[in-house]
């Protein structure tokens, strides 16, 4: 499926969890979805966990991310002399 439409997913809408990013229809944010990633969890684990959820909505939520992380400029932190 193409990013566009994977992003297509998601919604951000300031009465539902404080505008975080959610997969549309639900209060799944975006982060939750990438933390229970991160801990371990596989997209079918979290499919089995999630009645209603589609591997998509996973994806999108990967694809989200990376659209974020592509617009952010990171400043590298210096050390400084003592």
């Amino acid at each position: 499926m193409e990013k566009e439409k994977l992003l297509e997913r998601i919604e951000v809408n300031p009465k539902v969890m404080a505008g975080k990013p959610v997969i549309k229809g639900t209060r799944l944010t975006v982060h939750y979805i990438l933390s229970l990633l991160a801990s371990g969890m596989t997209i079918e684990e979290i499919l089995d966990e999630y009645e209603g959820l589609e591997r998509e909505d996973i994806l999108a939520c990967i694809a989200f991310a990376s659209e974020a992380l592509e617009r952010t400029e990171f400043v590298p932190l210096m050390a400084e002399a003592i």
